[in-house]
């Protein structure tokens, strides 16, 4: 079955394609299951405060350093969670839906209506276009292979999904410098909330190149939040 959180694909990444019946996992791709259709929460005791780094790096535009949070409460049921978010802050903040009965992490979500918003910006381009690409590459051209990470101070599996939605896009002449665009995220059942880490990448010109736009987001930890 579909997670709860699932159901905001439809604003985020647009609507699954009519084919992808609801319920059949055999209509979804591994980087799909992985990213939406996973209990990442499962196993987290409420009240608990996932938090996460995020920082920007590169030539386009001047750098920094926030923060993300992910505050989970329980349910009516007492058992584990409705999220709430806090994505970046001052002139950086994307304001983001609470997630009621959350079992997959809406940090996954958060971080790519960020970069829907963040692509249109940039480039002027449509929202809905950038939602339409990033679905269509997590479900056909995602690759998803085993990776080992670091997690205070130990080594953790857990599997990286790497895709580029706009190498092919039809649109790509009209947002040439970002047609490079890497995506990155790090998976792993061993650190809180099942997300290490997302990257993305605009590489830049030349042999040994700045990178035009680097961001990143990742885990800080998780902690009970001060009452």
């Amino acid at each position: 079955m579909r997670l709860a959180i699932a159901a905001s694909i439809c604003a985020l990444l647009a609507a699954p394609l009519g084919a992808r019946a609801e319920g059949d996992k055999a209509d979804f791709s591994p980087a799909e299951r992985l990213l939406f259709m996973t209990p990442q929460l499962q196993g987290l005791q409420p009240p608990t405060l996932l938090r996460y780094t995020f920082s920007r790096t590169g030539s386009l535009e001047e750098a920094f350093v926030d923060s993300v949070t992910v505050a989970l409460s329980a349910k009516a049921d007492g058992s584990c969670c409705d999220a709430k978010g806090a994505f970046l802050s001052g002139a950086h903040k994307l304001q983001v839906a609470d997630v009621p009965g959350a079992e997959g992490n809406p940090v996954i979500l958060y971080f790519l209506e960020h970069e829907v918003r963040e692509m249109k910006r940039l480039t002027g381009g449509s929202e809905n276009h950038f939602r339409k690409r990033l679905r269509m590459a997590i479900f056909q051209g995602a690759e998803v292979r085993g990776v080992t990470l670091r997690y205070r101070g130990r080594a953790v599996k857990g599997q990286e999904i790497a895709f580029s939605p706009f190498l092919d896009d039809p649109n790509r002449p009209k947002y040439e410098k970002f047609a490079r665009k890497t995506y990155r995220f790090q998976l792993s059942a061993a650190v809180p909330g099942g997300v290490y880490g997302i990257r993305t990448h605009v590489p830049g010109e030349g042999p040994t190149p700045k990178p035009l736009l680097a961001e990143e987001l990742l885990i800080d930890g998780a902690q009970a939040p001060a009452r």
